[in-house]
């Protein structure tokens, strides 16, 4: 029926012709060179008239799902690994301190969508387990999405002002797999060039095809408006991640044929189509088994990079980035290319956990899965103008727990390199599931989870300030101190999302998992906002 539905829509796929790939200097050739774009139509398109007229829809009170092992990306730990040379294994100023400059009392905190959550739409009910938290905030909202609800807040109050509905509600009268289907895996964007909210989630049914469902407003109220996408893949579309670029909406995946790992997808969506309503295109390359867990450079702030720079996306190596570098062409697509991958060395890691599960909680045997095969969310982008900035973490270890590694890219265009990286270790917590980004004045915010055997999973931030030596914290902050433990479920957050206010540039904004009593099907969510002192 699906099937039947898009080909009346008129769903096209062609492969245009390209040359072969040349490497440019500063990249090293790689093992498998990327094919021929794939150029896709959407398999269909149309109007919302206004999300916050829709009551949300029903859901099965009955249906839980737990997730299943993840599915893992080609990751390998070092030989000769001998110890983490970069670790920080102090706290470098007092809790909450800020460093030099101060951190501020919060501007705002308050729990998001999970257990007890209650909004306009009614109470929210838990079916999925983890729950995948995403959210970003707006020019006057915060929208959050997690398997598979989401909800809008105010920014000023914190109040929810619409939800906690179904992620479907979005495509309701759209018709095929994404109205039907509700499978998560969601992804909160907002795109500062324009004003405008770019949210997605996938639709799996069984058997396929698949489908990536992408929903751009037309202002930058949450709950008006929206330009509704799909488009398909004849593999399964795991992991989805976003980035907005100025040319495009760059979407990476973990594709799968069921169940067989088929290598990273990474697609560019025709951005200035969506942001107007009009029929619009992707154009994707497809990586070799070799690869997987690919992000997009994801803009921050309102300066645009260089004109024509292409969206860079990264992978975790063995005591390595690599770094592609996608360039879109919507007038001629044979003349798109993804180069790479660049080779960036970074100090020797190994993995939290080998990759899989082993962060302790206290009161129980059940340990917590790392997610440490992959980078996290985001791969934040800056343009100060006098340099570009990428930012990134992963989990890895150190003296047997799970420690939080993060780095800053620069010379993007050039021979992309580490400007400065760093194993935040200051004691025997584990720390993992992060997300960091920068302010206007180059402060750097990273959020993660927080667990051992002595704690219950918390959620925490450090900061670093603009003038502080490089490759250091300044202190950690707490935001919430779980007082539950997850039981029978290995599987942690899968992401968190730190995300930076487009008004006024310096106000950062985090969203994560936590439990406020032991269970499975009981997370709660905390969404919290803060400033680093000094950035006016």
């Amino acid at each position: 029926m699906i099937a039947s539905k898009l080909a009346r829509a008129g769903m096209t796929l062609l492969l245009a012709a390209a040359s072969p790939l040349a490497p440019s200097p500063a990249f090293a050739a790689p093992p498998d060179a990327p094919g021929r774009v794939e150029i896709m139509g959407t398999a269909h398109q149309d109007v919302l008239p206004r999300l916050g007229d829709l009551t949300g829809k029903p859901v099965d009170p009955s249906f839980q799902k737990p997730a299943k092992d993840k599915r893992r990306v080609p990751y390998e730990d070092p030989l000769d690994f001998a110890g983490d040379k970069v670790a920080q294994t102090s706290h470098r100023g007092k809790p909450g301190s800020g460093g030099g400059g101060g951190t501020p009392p919060p501007a705002l905190g308050m729990d998001g969508i999970g257990a007890g959550f209650t909004g306009p739409q009614g109470s929210f009910l838990i079916q999925y387990a983890p729950p995948d938290t995403t959210g970003a905030v707006g020019a006057t909202q915060f929208v959050q999405w997690v398997n598979a609800s989401f909800a809008v807040f105010s920014k000023s109050s914190g109040a929810p002002v619409y939800g906690p509905v179904a992620g479907n509600t979005l495509f309701t009268g759209f018709g095929g797999a994404c109205e039907t289907s509700n499978d998560g895996d969601p992804v909160v964007q907002y795109d500062k060039l324009a004003g405008r909210w770019v949210l997605m989630q996938f639709a799996v049914p069984s058997g396929g095809p698949y489908y990536q469902c992408i929903a751009v407003s037309q202002t930058s109220d949450a709950t008006g408006a929206y330009n509704r996408y799909a488009f398909q893949y004849t593999g399964f579309n795991d992991y989805p991640k976003a980035g907005v670029w100025p040319d495009a909406y760059y979407v990476t995946y973990n594709m799968f044929t069921p169940n067989t790992f088929g290598g990273a997808k990474v697609c560019a969506m025709e951005r200035a189509k969506m942001l107007d309503g009009l029929p619009a295109t992707q154009q994707c390359f497809q990586l070799s088994t070799a690869y997987g867990g690919l992000l997009p450079a994801d803009l921050d702030g309102t300066t645009a990079p260089p004109d024509g720079a292409p969206n860079y996306m990264v992978n975790l190596g063995t005591s390595r980035l690599n770094l592609w570098k996608f360039h879109v062409d919507w007038a001629n697509p044979a003349a798109s290319s993804l180069s790479g991958p660049s080779v960036i060395p970074v100090a020797a890691f190994a993995a939290a956990c080998g990759g899989g599960t082993c962060v302790p909680q206290a009161g129980t045997n059940q340990k917590l899965d790392s997610l440490a095969d992959r980078i996290m969310y985001r791969l934040a982008y800056r343009n100060f103008g006098t340099h570009e900035s990428l930012l990134v973490n992963h989990a890895v270890s150190f003296n047997n727990n799970s420690a939080t590694r993060w780095y800053e890219l620069r010379d993007l265009a050039t021979t992309p390199s580490v400007h400065q990286q760093s194993t935040y270790a200051p004691d025997a917590t584990s720390r993992w599931m992060g997300s960091v980004a920068m302010d206007k004045m180059g402060n750097l915010a990273l959020g993660y989870s927080a667990s051992s055997g002595a704690i219950k999973p918390a959620i925490r931030f450090s900061t670093r300030l603009q003038g502080d030596p490089l490759n250091l914290l300044s202190n950690e902050t707490p935001i919430v101190q779980g007082a539950g433990a997850q039981l029978r479920l290995s599987r942690w957050g899968d992401y968190s999302h730190m995300s930076v206010d487009p008004t006024d540039d310096c106000t950062f904004w985090y969203t994560s998992q936590y439990l406020k009593a032991d269970g499975r099907f009981n997370w709660s969510t905390r969404i919290h906002s803060f400033k680093i002192g000094g950035c006016i």
